[in-house]
């Protein structure tokens, strides 16, 4: 077997293209493989898939392929127009590439691959070509993959807001609970995003009317999207946020008495933890600080904390009962900031109580709020959202990448 035979099985051509020849320069670490067509050859049309078409005319093109070992390879390829009675003369797509796109179907599966493990800029240092080029490729797969999405079973989303970058630039992430994949990603944090959630979902067979849950945190602006654009969906404020809340109501009043009582100096995880999660150092301070709530402000915010997490343990045909029972105390204490939390929780009263219904929690947009900003992280930040977010749905989206001439 030759090596121009031996190539065009490996590039899995079929008649009426071969390899015409093989050019190697290993000073230049490239090699190219030229591709031609028999002479008479015919063709399929692009349009209608009618066989038997003949060249008109033909036009020379060159494609990046995978590395052979460490050699850069490229493919060049002298490329027909056909002439079909019925669509005129249009050009021939090539098998091993797809339209408008200068690298081959196995370049562009490798750096799918790559793309959702390390950054692009590394993926194109390593392959040698341009970032912005690779962003063209990864763009197209992953809108493809999400043309082709069907949403029409979701029912309950979760939607979070994370920074796209340093300082109050954000992205808001709208995740299926029941199936933990992201759904869509858009700039910003305001109502105007969840509106536009709703026209995707009718973009991929869904419709807003059948999304029965929604978890989010307190955020006015999402509460006011989701009764404007998911009129059905039920809202459960999520259980880590409603946490953080008397966590940083805590935390607030120790700041507070620092300088009163040294003793809370540099304890600001002690307090922010469960005591299941606390060192032996952290459990002695918690209960030494337990003893002292008649005295101390933060004492009876620790103590509060703790009798809060003890909400989620309820019954549900308790669970409105012993949250009146909190409410009361906490909004006794004397305590401003727990106070002020109080009358946070009395505000979003349904929300909070609706978790012992709907059971369900963003804890999946916390884990995936880690992966984004690591990948930040690798990247060093990301030009544009887009960019972002097609990260974001290649880490998170359970996409289908069909690597295709489509």
């Amino acid at each position: 077997m030759q090596d121009r035979d031996l190539f065009a099985l490996a590039l899995g051509l079929s008649k009426p293209w071969y390899v015409s020849s093989v050019e190697f320069e290993p000073e230049k670490k490239r090699l190219e493989l030229r591709i031609d067509f028999e002479s008479g050859g015919t063709f399929a049309c692009p349009d209608c898939g009618a066989a038997g078409c003949k060249a008109y005319d033909t036009e020379e093109r060159t494609w990046r392929h995978l590395n052979f070992f460490q050699y850069q390879t490229h493919l060049r390829a002298r490329m027909p127009r056909v002439s079909c009675g019925k669509h005129g003369v249009r050009p021939v797509v090539a098998p091993w590439s797809r339209p408008g796109s200068g690298f081959t179907l196995l370049f562009e599966a490798l750096v799918m691959t790559m793309a959702a493990h390390m950054p692009v800029r590394a993926i194109a240092r390593l392959l040698g070509v341009t970032d912005m080029r690779l962003w063209r490729v990864i763009d197209h797969y992953v809108e493809q993959a999400r043309r082709a999405r069907d949403d029409s079973k979701v029912r309950r989303v979760g939607i979070d807001e994370t920074s796209r970058r340093r300082g109050h630039d954000y992205i808001s992430v709208f995740v299926d609970l029941d199936r933990a994949k992201v759904l869509y990603v858009t700039e910003g944090k305001d109502s105007a995003t969840v509106a536009r959630f709703a026209e995707d979902l009718a973009a991929h067979g869904g419709t807003p009317a059948q999304i029965n849950e929604v978890c989010i945190d307190m955020s006015g602006a999402f509460i006011k999207g989701v009764e404007h654009s998911l009129p059905e969906a039920s809202i459960t404020f999520d259980k880590f946020h409603v946490m953080k809340l008397i966590g940083d109501a805590v935390d607030q009043t120790r700041r507070a008495e620092r300088s009163t009582h040294p003793e809370l100096k540099g304890q600001r995880y002690a307090l922010l933890r469960n005591p299941e999660t606390m060192s032996n150092a952290q459990l002695e301070f918690a209960s030494s600080l337990l003893l002292k709530r008649t005295l101390s402000k933060t004492a009876k915010a620790f103590h509060l904390k703790l009798a809060f997490a003890d909400f989620w343990h309820q019954p549900v045909e308790r669970a409105e009962a012993y949250l009146k029972k909190w409410y009361s105390w906490a909004i006794r204490s004397r305590v401003p900031a727990m106070v002020q939390a109080a009358r946070t929780i009395k505000l979003h009263w349904n929300g909070v109580l609706r978790w012992f219904r709907s059971r369900i929690s963003n804890g999946l947009l916390e884990g995936l709020n880690s992966l984004i900003q690591s990948a930040k992280a690798r990247a060093r930040g990301f030009r544009t959202t887009r960019n972002l977010a097609n990260i974001i749905y290649l880490i998170a989206g359970k996409l289908d990448l069909a690597i295709t001439h489509l």
